[in-house]
């Protein structure tokens, strides 16, 4: 059975992971026949925002244990993370991959990935098993690589972002997979695009099913 490895960025689409596409992807690994445990960094959040709103709060939040209410409670820390434990690594989006994983949102061209998400991402890079990002979470891995090919679906300020790193960027529609056979890089727009939810069970599975079979 493959295992995946799933990234969490908190809970809540505006300041974490995006939780349709977080439950979405979990229940397309175990509906194609996989198992997945979730990691999330032990970290604050950058921020809350409230999600009525849009407004940001005085709150403060972790987001290991944000990424724990969908996770239903198994979740490990990211700095547990063993590559040798996993034959896939994925990430959900969620403004959070560009928040708390990553300084994108704040920081663009200058962005940096917090260590211990590079370092799972590396690792499993050089182990060459297949990795996967959905949503805004592509910026991360277009900061981490060069020469590789990735969508967030006609976004042009990710768009802009992803060639300027060295890499290509596909626009896409609902449910595409863009694959980098070469490096195992996989990428799906989700979220970035007006959808349904069941255009996002779609996007979904499509990636998970683009990385099992290969």
């Amino acid at each position: 059975m493959r295992k995946f490895a799933v990234i969490l960025a908190g809970c809540g689409v505006y300041d974490g992971a995006e939780i349709q596409e977080a439950v979405l992807t979990l229940l397309a690994i175990d509906k194609l026949g996989a198992s997945y445990q979730c990691f999330a960094p032990d970290i604050s959040q950058f921020h809350v925002v409230d999600h009525i709103t849009g407004k940001e709060t005085n709150e403060k939040r972790n987001v290991l244990a944000e990424s724990a209410r969908i996770a239903r409670g198994n979740i490990k820390p990211l700095s547990a993370f063993c590559p040798g434990d996993f034959d896939a690594l994925i990430f959900p989006g969620g403004f959070g991959c560009a928040k708390n994983l990553s300084t994108w949102a704040f920081e663009g061209d200058q962005c940096r990935v917090i260590p211990d998400v590079e370092k799972a991402v590396k690792s499993m890079f050089e182990a060459k098993k297949p990795i996967g990002a959905m949503c805004i979470a592509p910026v991360i891995l277009a900061k981490l690589f060069k020469g590789s090919n990735f969508t967030t679906g006609n976004d042009p300020a990710s768009g802009a972002f992803i060639r300027k790193m060295g890499n290509k960027y596909s626009p896409t529609g609902h449910g595409e997979v863009i694959v980098d056979k070469i490096r195992n890089l996989y990428s799906t727009p989700c979220y970035m695009l007006d959808a349904t939810i069941s255009q996002i069970a779609e996007g979904t599975e499509n990636i998970v099913k683009a990385m099992i079979n290969g």
